[in-house]
């Protein structure tokens, strides 16, 4: 049987059900899963290059990476982006073998998971410009959005990455104006994970907004996401993200194509409280 060989890197990863996922894809497949977290949160000295390296050499099959190793994923996969995604300056999945292959699964993963919503950007206001941001705000103007403001406590990553994808940096003091005026409303920072408990956006902001995103989705019912619902915003959680990124980062890994129709009722039966 062939064997599925990878792992994922981030910080707090405990109660990713990405393992759980990909071994439900793996057993529909006929492969075996040989999964292993680094969750550098407790990881004395920890070297992203190195441990890439090793488990290269070691013949995995790849690495799935997230919060805050997004941007470093990127660097480290160079030339090797997939073309799809080669424009982004972050990368979640690394595909090794005789050559390395970076792909993003949050990027693919959010257009997917967007368009089976039916809703429309129209003016979005999103918080945080970090690894999974680098992702969103390319997908948003692809999506079509009017207007996409980002705003991140610090200023020069957001302006970074508004030149990059054709958005534009806001300052702090300038996001509550904006955030009533938007469509959408998108959180990309790590608040709401329980090791970061809050929200980026003050709840009395609410008048009137269509449709809210949190990429947080452990829990999947955020602070944020609460407090949207409850103002009547339609709204998309990071599971239904997670969901889309999981498929894709078993394709990127295996070349095999995901019956969803089979694979997605079957993903919803992980999906956090």
């Amino acid at each position: 049987m062939t064997t599925l060989r990878a792992g994922l890197i981030g910080e707090h990863i405990s109660r990713t059900r990405l393992p759980k996922a990909l071994q439900i894809m793996c057993d529909h497949a006929g492969l075996a899963l040989d999964f292993t977290l680094f969750d550098t949160a407790h990881i004395d000295g920890f070297d992203f290059d190195d441990t890439l390296n090793l488990v290269r050499a070691d013949g995995w099959t790849g690495m799935t990476v997230t919060h805050p190793f997004k941007t470093e994923a990127r660097r480290y996969a160079g030339t090797g982006m997939a073309a799809r995604v080669a424009h982004l300056g972050a990368s979640n999945t690394l595909v090794f073998g005789p050559t390395l292959t970076g792909h993003n699964t949050d990027y693919t993963g959010f257009l997917a998971a967007f368009i089976a919503q039916g809703q429309t950007p129209g003016r979005v206001m999103m918080m945080g410009a970090g690894g999974v941001a680098q992702a969103l705000a390319p997908a948003l103007i692809e999506l079509g959005a009017t207007d996409l403001a980002i705003c991140d406590t610090d200023p020069a990553r957001a302006t970074a990455l508004a030149n990059s994808s054709g958005a534009r940096a806001v300052a702090m003091a300038d996001a509550p104006d904006l955030i009533r005026a938007a469509d959408g409303l998108v959180n990309a920072t790590p608040l709401g994970m329980a090791e970061y408990p809050g929200t980026a956006f003050d709840p009395a902001l609410f008048t009137g907004q269509t449709w809210a995103f949190d990429a947080v989705y452990t829990p999947t019912c955020t602070a944020f996401l609460v407090a949207a619902e409850n103002a009547g915003l339609h709204c998309i959680t990071g599971f239904d993200l997670f969901r889309a990124m999981a498929v894709r980062s078993f394709e990127a890994y295996t070349g095999l194509t995901v019956p969803q129709d089979e694979i997605m009722p079957r993903l919803n039966t992980l999906k956090p409280d």
